[in-house]
């Protein structure tokens, strides 16, 4: 009992373990965290077309729930740009952005991808993540990063602009150009000027200084922030709004309030394929990120235990006033640099922001959206990664075609298809390599025991006996294959007399494989050729046992390939 409960509650583990060290090291990272979030956690929602607030709103319970149930140390949970994207595409579809059905839809997606994530973990089904590659996911993020920025060109310009993709976002901006406030602009190029210095050039000149990396590494955090501080003064000081220069104006001065997602049968099914892709998407990058940062503490990260702890903080966001959140790369890397020893950490950081959300909001009345829009292309940006189409292209053309068609789907399509093409590309290309897997004919290598290709090494064969090693579990997409190779093998060669299939590599076979290795038997019988195995697994062989495939087998079976020579070679000679 108290095993289980500590695998779905982690928090009874650390917290055991808990002492004065940890909580120094969690507040300054905890610090540290918020002061970063409070632009960000803005920023990202109104790119998921929501208010300001609900940003603050979504990173507060969420990242408490999640303390309590995920595994991760460092792992920080709120909202995330590519995330932020999904949840605007998907609700623009369905409601009129700015109206309380929208934030209602924001909810009920949030509770929906919850519900999903929680389920997920309950039965074990991390693994589904796994049928996303990992080019496909590079690929959809530097798409979706492109997106997202070109998304937010319009309230740097300070002109109207819509679409759900690249072709969209860039004939609307053209559309629009004549209607650009200059001063807006000024506002968003210098703010978006200063976050790339920031975080190319600071660092460098305040080692130069003679400053420490953790002091150095605490300023260019703080980069967004000052930022902030400097736009918002300079918009109320001079009276920019009242020459059109856009701000955040008015935002609730309290804690999240209790709320409720929709249970409309009709909204539910409407969200249910982006809840799912948001999950998944979601699920990959903070798995990617915590594992990562676990890896550099030698901790263990329970993929099944993420899954619940990202379900609690979506259906914790769902009622609180929030939209679907995810482990962010950007707050998690900055969370553990900066020294965060538990997810008490994360629990900190909750409270720094609800702090923020009572006292700090009527500070920001008179932010400019530009600024916040330089915030986010400057951290999106950050995850355009071109190298990946070079680095495929030089390692699997099979690969670089799924990233490529990935990209140009999303920039295209919009985000959705884009994530959806990826799931498929994902799964096409697993069954299309695993379809016609690697076959190799090997014979002994001279002076040993071991075998290799014929085409690479030179070994000792026989002209009446071919062994065929076959790389790949054999199930129903790659039975036939099998069968042909076998079959124009043996046919161009009236003096073979044995075949050996090598099955180290085979770690499964399934009934259509089973069905395949009967037929190829039946037809090697009929040649006057026997089938014979090597190096079968244990646990495929248990399962041959139950059939009656290995008493029909013209051949037998061999503990190794090398058994499987010596015994069939003097035969031969008789």
């Amino acid at each position: 009992m108290k095993t289980d409960m500590t695998r779905y509650l982690p928090i009874l583990t650390w917290g055991r373990t808990y002492n004065r060290t940890a909580l120094s090291n969690d507040l300054v990272a905890a610090l540290i965290v918020t002061i970063m979030l409070i632009p960000q956690s803005l920023a990202y929602a109104l790119l998921a077309g929501l208010p300001a607030e609900a940003g603050l709103y979504a990173s507060i319970v969420p990242i408490m729930l999640y303390a309590v149930f995920g595994t991760s140390r460092a792992l920080a949970v709120g909202p995330v740009a590519v995330v932020s994207l999904m949840t605007a595409a998907a609700l623009s579809n369905i409601v009129e952005q700015g109206t309380m059905g929208y934030a209602v839809a924001a909810l009920s997606l949030a509770a929906l991808s919850g519900a999903i994530l929680l389920a997920m973990g309950l039965f074990r089904l991390g693994f589904i993540a796994n049928f996303l590659s990992h080019p496909v996911i590079a690929g959809f993020i530097t798409a979706s990063g492109i997106i997202i920025a070109a998304s937010q060109l319009k309230h740097i310009l300070g002109i109207n602009a819509e679409g759900h993709n690249l072709l969209e976002l860039v004939v609307s901006l053209v559309t629009h150009l004549g209607e650009t406030n200059w001063i807006t602009a000024i506002i968003g190029i210098l703010a978006t000027g200063f976050l790339f210095w920031v975080r190319k050039g600071l660092k460098p000149l305040l080692k130069r200084f003679g400053l420490s990396d953790s002091l150095t590494g605490v300023f260019v955090k703080t980069g967004p922030v000052v930022v902030v501080v400097a736009t918002t003064a300079a918009v109320w000081g001079l009276g920019l709004a009242d020459k059109g220069v856009s701000i955040v104006g008015e935002v609730p001065q309290s804690l999240p309030p209790l709320t409720l997602p929709s249970f409309s049968p009709d909204l539910l099914w409407q969200l249910l394929l982006p809840a799912f892709l948001i999950s998944i998407i979601g699920f990959v990058e903070s798995i990617s990120v915590a594992q990562t940062l676990a890896a550099k503490k030698r901790q263990r990260i329970d993929p099944d235990q993420e899954l619940i702890g990202l379900g609690a903080a979506n259906i914790g966001a769902s009622l609180t006033g929030g939209f679907p959140v995810t482990g962010g790369f950007s707050r998690s890397v900055v969370n553990f640099d900066a020294g965060a020893e538990t997810p008490a950490a994360g629990a900190f950081t909750a409270i720094g922001l609800a702090i923020a959300a009572l006292a700090l909001t009527p500070l920001i009345y008179f932010l400019p959206k530009a600024t916040l829009a330089a915030t986010i292309i400057v951290a999106v940006l950050s995850l355009v990664d071109f190298s990946i189409l070079k680095r495929s292209w030089n390692y699997s053309k099979a690969d670089f075609a799924a990233v490529l068609a990935t990209i140009l789907l999303t920039l295209v399509l919009g985000v959705e298809a884009g994530v959806s093409a990826g799931v498929g590309l994902s799964i096409l290309l697993h069954l299309y390599k695993s379809s016609k897997p690697h076959i190799a004919e090997v014979g002994q290598v001279p002076g040993t025991e071991h075998f290799r290709n014929i085409l690479r090494h030179d070994v000792i064969t026989d002209p009446s006996i071919v062994t065929l090693r076959v790389d790949e579990s054999l199930y129903f997409a790659n039975a036939r294959y099998l069968e042909d190779k076998i079959q124009s093998r043996v046919a161009k060669d009236k003096d073979i007399r044995h075949v050996i299939l090598q099955c180290a590599a085979i770690n499964e076979i399934d009934l259509s494989a089973l069905e395949s290795l009967e037929a190829i038997n039946e037809r090697l019988r009929e040649m006057d050729v026997k089938l014979h195995l090597s190096e079968v697994k244990g646990p495929v062989m248990d399962r041959l046992k139950r059939e009656h495939f290995l008493s029909e087998m013209t051949g037998q079976v061999f503990l190794s390939q090398f058994e499987a020579t010596k015994a069939l070679r003097p035969a031969l000679t008789t």
